[in-house]
């Protein structure tokens, strides 16, 4: 895919084909991808949790929040809708302390990675991050940044402009009326100043 295009069009995606796996080859793209990414003094202090397994995803799922704009009932993928990989993104605090920008540099590869062959993605912060780790066996020195949820989207999801930045609810993404979402973004000239 062209990269602009590939940008513009790798949103969040919360609804899948839970008949259709993440093949092999493509979850060991999504981490090398992420072993690409940039790191703070190059102490590459991230590691990863992939859950592939039906049965552990379903639990890993039973721990995570989706779309906190909207009802449970519109933002919450159903049976049959839900993700059939997650990647756990870990912090591991004995090789640096501060790693967010480290996660998110990651986190973006791996989604990129994943949209170019066509499984979208959901970053995935509102979990019960202390059952997750758990579950992962992090020891102390570990720390769950985010868990990121990846599977072959069945709906769209595109980008708006917001008319009106102040208003309030102004960037809350909402569903059109095919169930696709709709993810306002400012404007260029609302977020850029030159000098």
């Amino acid at each position: 895919m062209e990269l602009m295009n590939l940008l513009r069009t790798r949103r969040t995606y919360r609804r899948f084909d839970e008949d259709r796996q993440v093949p092999g080859e493509v979850v060991d793209e999504i981490l090398e991808a992420a072993r690409y990414a940039s790191s703070a003094a190059n102490k590459q202090p991230l590691t990863y949790v992939v859950v592939q397994d039906p049965k552990k995803v379903r639990e890993v799922f039973g721990y995570t929040k989706w779309a906190a704009y909207l009802p449970a009932e519109q933002g919450q993928p159903r049976e049959g809708e839900r993700p059939t990989l997650f990647i756990g993104v870990v912090e591991n605090l004995d090789r640096n302390q501060n790693c967010d920008t480290d996660a998110g540099l990651a986190i973006s590869n791996m989604t990129l990675a994943a949209w170019n062959r066509g499984v979208g993605s959901c970053m995935i912060g509102a979990c019960d991050k202390k059952a997750l780790s758990e579950m992962f066996g992090l020891t102390e020195k570990q720390v769950l940044h985010t868990v990121v949820a990846f599977g072959y989207p069945t709906h769209e999801s595109h980008i708006v402009d917001i008319e009106h930045p102040e208003a309030p609810d102004a960037v809350k993404y909402y569903l059109d009326g095919n169930r696709d979402f709709v993810v306002p973004k400012r404007k260029l000239a609302d977020v850029v100043k030159y000098l």
